[in-house]
């Protein structure tokens, strides 16, 4: 499920959309080093522990290389509650050091899936624009004690 790749879940006719995630590198000037996941599709129990793996391991990729990772859910449906333990798995070692994984554009019922959920290593943007402020602001705040590159 890397760099557009389909999942190995495939979708049964008349089923869920299959999940897709592609990874973009950007540098933007107001927020630098980006790197961002953009998923589509549906997260159900059938590939919600691939995903959280795939996010995990692209917040861990986007530390190692100096950039802030994002998450773009604009086309991202959340099928049960595994999907949504999903994505505080993957963002828990952000929690744990004071981050919090900006995720943008999620659909209404994602949206309050994740903010009733109380992540705490998540951050929901209604625009990239945002989220990308979101980062220039905590950059300009410099890092806070005990967090990585906070």
């Amino acid at each position: 499920m890397e760099n557009g790749q389909l999942s190995r879940h495939r979708v049964r006719p008349g089923g869920p959309p299959p999940l897709l995630l592609q990874t973009v590198h950007e540098h933007r000037p107001e927020a630098g080093a980006v790197s961002v996941l953009k998923a589509r599709g549906t997260v159900d129990a059938s590939n919600a522990v691939e995903f959280s793996e795939a996010l995990a391991a692209h917040i861990a990729q986007a530390d190692k290389a100096g950039e802030d990772p994002v998450l773009d859910m604009t086309e991202v449906y959340l099928a049960c509650p595994a999907a949504v333990r999903s994505v505080d798995r993957a963002t828990g070692a952000l929690a744990f050091s004071g981050r919090a994984l900006p995720v943008v554009q999620p659909r209404p019922h994602v949206r309050d899936a994740l903010r009733a959920a109380g992540l705490p290593g998540v951050r929901v943007h209604a625009t990239m624009t945002s989220a990308l402020n979101s980062l220039e602001a905590r950059r300009r705040a410099g890092p806070r004690p005990g967090g990585p590159g906070w």
